[in-house]
């Protein structure tokens, strides 16, 4: 039986249910679970950015390659995350980075994180994706006096790391530039990124893939995975897929023993969205939130939204610790409650859809894209703490890259073994202390 640290709702296929992606964009292509024993050269557990990128890099190489997913492709987080395509996958800051690892490591760092966005933007325009994308970067607010100050100071910084425009924009110029909000005291727009429709990039994957030979099989979740005389045997409901090769990248929803090694070695926290009716042109204006800039908050706990191009505003924010109806209902009322206090001229529009799902950190707060230690020629790539859009996508390329021999262009430090959470199976429970926490240091 697989281990996993939330209720068994939250990997069922109902966890998907209210979800505007996945409501707005069906998927035409079928994809048959796996039936009897099957063998590949690689096997690829999960059909998210990270698993689809590497099974279409897989396949560009030749290779013959089998995924298999608990559901469908873009289920988990990769087909209900909120659309950012920007810099990020690493918690930890770039001065802890650079303390740990060295300034030329958190060099390597930022140009991936760039070239995450990029390749994005490349498999998009190879595989005729149509992202639904918007947005000349992303801004992100301060939500206070002191955050404003440090993002002042900030500002300089970012722009030579990243070699892009980084415009601070005082808290009375928000309104002009179609900011408009309460509580926001200026702002930073870092121009780099873009807003896109998840779905539409996870289907994308899927459907290059399959057009180059990728068997997809929905409704397989792995079960087992067992040493096999020709690599692995990986069990499904439905049968056994051998393959000489592994490729890891279940991220959020995987299993502490599927393999082992896995044990405490990554964080589900759950993340939950809203989204409002398409609003008027009126009620744009009434709020003064005009611009299609993606946006974040200062805060710990932080709040991300965006105007998108139907002109819906879509609103997410982390904090939930339980997965259960009651849990739902609590989220969705302070995730509603935050919308209105933030956009009050929007206090009557419309939310019909509202869904949750699960993000992923290490206990190092940084990705790990590298070969499982005792397994070989198995490999895993997780770990992108809210930021998968592009550094999943990114680093399902380089775990296949890895896979195929290559020397992958990633840190060094991607590849460091992750050390285990502290609590082991109870670490989520440190998520209902440190949530209160955070919730004071965001309101001083």
């Amino acid at each position: 039986m697989l281990k996993r640290l939330y209720e068994p709702a939250a990997y069922s296929a109902a966890s998907l249910s209210g979800c505007f992606w996945a409501e707005t964009l069906p998927d035409g292509r079928d994809y048959a679970p796996l039936s009897g024993a099957a063998r590949a050269e690689f096997a690829v557990i999960g059909a998210g950015f990270a698993g689809l990128s590497a099974a279409l890099r897989l396949a560009e190489a030749g290779a013959d390659v089998a995924v298999l997913d608990l559901h469908a492709p873009g289920w988990g987080a990769s087909g209900r995350n909120g659309g950012f395509c920007c810099i990020g996958g690493a918690k930890a800051s770039g001065a802890t980075i650079a303390r740990r690892h060295g300034a030329g490591e958190l060099a390597a760092h930022r140009a991936a994180e760039k070239a995450a966005i990029a390749l994005v933007e490349e498999l998009a325009e190879r595989y005729a994706i149509d992202l639904q994308r918007h947005s000349d970067g992303e801004v992100q607010l301060a939500h206070s006096p002191r955050a404003y100050a440090a993002l002042r100071e900030e500002a300089p910084e970012m722009a030579r790391a990243y070699g892009v425009a980084a415009q601070l924009i005082a808290p009375e110029e928000l309104a002009t530039q179609g900011l408009a909000g309460r509580g926001f005291h200026g702002g930073l727009h870092l121009g780099l990124g873009f807003g896109l429709n998840p779905r539409a990039l996870a289907l994308g994957l899927a459907h290059g893939a399959q057009d180059l030979g990728v068997r997809i099989h929905a409704n397989s979740p792995a079960e087992a995975i067992t040493p096999a005389p020709e690599g692995y045997r990986i069990a499904t409901p439905g049968g056994t897929l051998t393959a000489r090769h592994l490729l890891i990248a279940t991220n959020g929803y995987s299993a502490e023993n599927l393999p082992g090694w896995m044990r405490a070695r990554f964080l589900p926290v759950q993340s939950s969205v809203i989204v409002t009716r398409p609003l008027t042109e009126d009620e744009i204006a009434e709020q003064g939130w005009s611009s299609d800039l993606m946006a974040y908050d200062t805060r710990n706990l932080l709040h991300y939204f965006r105007l998108m191009p139907d002109r819906r505003m879509l609103f997410g924010m982390r904090g939930g610790v339980r997965w259960t109806p009651r849990a739902h209902a609590e989220i969705h009322r302070a995730i509603r409650a935050d919308f209105e206090a933030m956009f009050p001229a929007w206090g009557g529009v419309e939310t019909p859809y509202f869904w949750s799902g699960l993000a992923n950190l290490a206990r190092n707060l940084t990705p790990f894209v590298g070969a499982v230690p005792g397994m070989a020629r198995a490999y895993a790539a997780f770990a992108w703490h809210g930021n998968g859009v592009a550094m999943g996508t990114f680093g399902g390329r380089a775990m296949a890259d890895l896979a195929l021999g290559r020397a992958p262009a990633i840190p060094r430090f991607y590849q460091a073994e992750p050390k285990r959470f502290e609590l082991g199976p109870a670490r989520r429970l440190a998520l209902s202390l440190a949530y209160p926490y955070f919730k004071v240091i965001d309101a001083l």
